[in-house]
């Protein structure tokens, strides 16, 4: 029957033949014949220049040195120079008008950012005055570095909390407070070394397995947990839990309602109130954005006049206390290898640089795309690695780009990078002569604003759209806030991405296949359970596979093949008795020696039944290793390979006619 077809479609060369059969009838249907395309293998490539392209769209698929063809050598150096430090791309153009709209939106985010900034330092039960270092060092080497207009880098709440949580395991603050800054400090600098890496490495396509639904239910869950530990300040309890679960932290509350102090819960409730009222105010009214920027600075100053001038803070009211004038300080001598704290060490920094180098380059992009403007991830990586690199030898902790922070700097109408910068000089100002102004400012305040600011982590907007997208997607969220509420951050998170793992590797070892058939009066061949105008072709199983099939997901498809040909074979009468298996290799893009061994051994499966087993447009890397095993062993013919299923069936339609006896 093979060699029958081939002289009618193709002969054994692939070329197209014929023969003249008499009667009208079938030199009409050989005409029709003639029309069918060849399937052809793609241009040959050594193996050196596959690699070669393999490697560039891995590790370079936005070619990131395209501008560079065709300049000149001194040209490409000054190029090179301006991609290693973007603020010279900006700063040759730069004018008065841009600065005095950076000036407006500096000033704005550094009234959020000072007294996030002190807040944000004791969720990681560090000393205040580091959240300022951190707001003052890493914004200078992110104006110098960075790609992005509108990020506004300083502490933030997700890393601040897992690191706080995850060094404290090890060490506690109150006891060992020296060796506890300096774990914090080596901490950051490997986080810096991890997030410089990916993107020295262009491994950048690593975080991306932070699904959207992974960091929706780990950012509601951390908002959570991070607004549960605000309750010591906000009730005034003095003996509270070091845990970060949810059932020992109400356990500890309702253990200590003793301690409760009813001065700190009014003051509490006060300014949480003003907080979430002005953060509502902006959000409906978004040209009122200043409203919510700078309602934390004025809760510090009104809170911190009451507490002075009602002398608070023998009422049962805690205050910061002394905070000592001056800029960072050097603490490259404070970094420490040690082999007892080193895995605890590079596992925070490892953790915490994910975490806030997915969070820094998921807002850059977002407000990228909103002012229409590019942000090269990778370039990213290595501007926010490198500023956390030289934040642990200036005494600073974890930094990046915070989403609340950056949404006031780009709605103060920020230019270029230069709102970082001025936004680090008001805090420079703040640390040289300021300091003594903080002595008496609450921790309760400190606690409002925090929750006030991770309360917008919480996005069930997203969370709804999700349930109503994809049920899987949503477990996932499901499993992510869970994980970081009942057992702790850094599980929580490892179980969300481990179970989207999971369902990568369940799509790849289980590939979406389905049955195809015809839409009447076309050579249009779709999915039959999605439309009801296709219909079965008789004779004929057509398939298809979305999928790379590999040594993963040979076995699964060879037994679901086989499965469906025995349910034809035995439904079949015999005017639509099967005859023919069409494999539609379209959505197909790779395939490996297990791949290839699976069609030749289908092959020969459905030949020892009667069987024929067509293929039909293979892509360019399928064909070629089709191919090559054609070279070998000659499995598949041309007469065995269409270049569409409607011409597939068509023919194989035809040869049936005129071989039935």
């Amino acid at each position: 029957m093979v060699g029958m077809r081939g002289a009618y479609g193709y002969n054994d060369n692939g070329n197209e033949g014929g023969v003249v059969v008499g009667g009208g009838e079938a030199e009409a249907e050989i005409a029709a014949m003639a029309v069918l395309h060849k399937v052809a293998a793609p241009p040959a490539q050594s193996t050196a220049s596959k690699l070669k392209a393999r490697v560039k769209e891995t590790f370079f698929p936005d070619d990131p040195f395209r501008g560079f063809k065709g300049k000149p050598l001194t040209t490409k150096w000054v190029m090179a120079v301006q991609y290693l430090f973007p603020i010279l791309d900006w700063v040759p153009s730069y004018s008065f008008s841009l600065f005095k709209s950076d000036l407006v939106a500096g000033l704005t985010i550094a009234s959020l950012a000072i007294p996030q900034g002190i807040s944000y330092a004791k969720l990681a039960s560090l000393p205040p005055i580091i959240g300022l270092y951190s707001s003052f060092v890493p914004p200078m080497v992110y104006a110098v570095l960075g790609s992005s207009r509108d990020l506004a880098v300083g502490p933030v709440s997700i890393a601040s909390l897992i690191m706080g949580s995850m060094l404290r395991q090890a060490v506690s603050p109150a006891a060992e407070p020296l060796l506890f800054l300096q774990l914090a400090f080596t901490s950051t600098f490997f986080a810096g070394l991890v997030q410089a890496s990916l993107g020295i490495l262009r491994l950048g396509f690593i975080i991306d397995f932070l699904s959207k639904a992974t960091l929706v239910g780990f950012m509601a869950g951390a908002a959570i947990i991070v607004s549960l530990q605000q309750l010591k300040a906000l009730l005034g309890i003095v003996h509270f839990t070091t845990e970060m679960g949810l059932v020992p932290v109400m356990a500890s509350v309702i253990h200590h309602t003793k301690e409760w102090s009813w001065q700190t819960i009014l003051m509490a409730v006060c300014f949480l109130v003003l907080l979430l009222t002005a953060r509502h105010v902006s959000m409906k009214w978004p040209k009122l954005f200043w409203v919510s920027a700078c309602a934390p600075l004025a809760c510090v100053i009104v809170s911190t006049l009451l507490v002075f001038l009602f002398k608070a803070q023998k009422h049962g009211i805690s205050i910061i206390g002394q905070l000592k004038c001056g800029l960072n300080r050097p603490s490259w001598d404070k970094l420490l290898f040690d082999p007892q704290y080193l895995g605890l060490t590079v596992k925070t920094g490892l953790v915490t640089g994910i975490i806030s180098l997915t969070e820094g380059v998921a807002v850059g992009r977002t407000f990228a795309s909103l002012k229409d403007y590019q942000v090269d991830g990778n370039k990213e990586m290595m501007a926010i690695g490198l500023m956390n690199i030289v934040g642990s030898c200036t005494s600073c902790y974890v930094t990046t780009g915070a989403f609340s922070r950056s949404a006031v700097n780009h709605n103060a109408g920020c230019k270029t990078a230069m709102s970082n910068v001025i936004m680090a000089l008001t805090v420079m100002v703040t640390l040289l002569f300021l300091m003594p102004l903080f002595v008496y400012t609450p921790n309760v305040v400190l606690g409002a604003i925090i929750i006030a600011a991770v309360i917008g982590l919480i996005d069930l907007p997203a969370v709804y759209n999700i349930w109503k997208m994809d049920k899987m997607d949503f477990l996932v969220c499901l499993c992510a806030f869970a994980g970081v509420i009942f057992i702790s951050v850094q599980q929580g998170l490892a179980i969300a991405v481990g179970i989207s793992i999971f369902r990568v590797l369940l799509q790849i070892t289980r590939p979406k296949m389905m049955i195809q058939g015809n839409i009447k009066g076309t050579d249009i061949y779709r999915n039959l359970h999605q439309y009801k105008d296709a219909q079965r072709v008789p004779g004929f199983l057509i398939l298809t596979v979305e999928a790379p099939i590999n040594f993963a997901n040979t076995n699964y498809l060879n037994e679901r093949i086989k499965r469906w040909i025995e349910e034809e074979s035995s439904a079949g009468t015999k005017q639509s008795e099967l005859h023919f298996v069409i494999l539609d290799l379209s959505a197909v893009p790779a395939i490996d020696t297990s791949g290839i061994s699976f069609l030749i051994d289908l092959k020969k499966s459905t030949e020892k039944h009667g069987l024929e087993l067509i293929l039909v447009n293979p892509t360019g890397e399928v064909m070629e290793k089709i191919q090559r095993a054609n070279d070998a062993h000659g499995h598949f013919k041309s007469d065995s390979l269409y270049l569409t299923t409607g011409e597939a069936v068509a023919s194989l339609s035809t040869f049936s006619k005129m071989t039935a006896p």
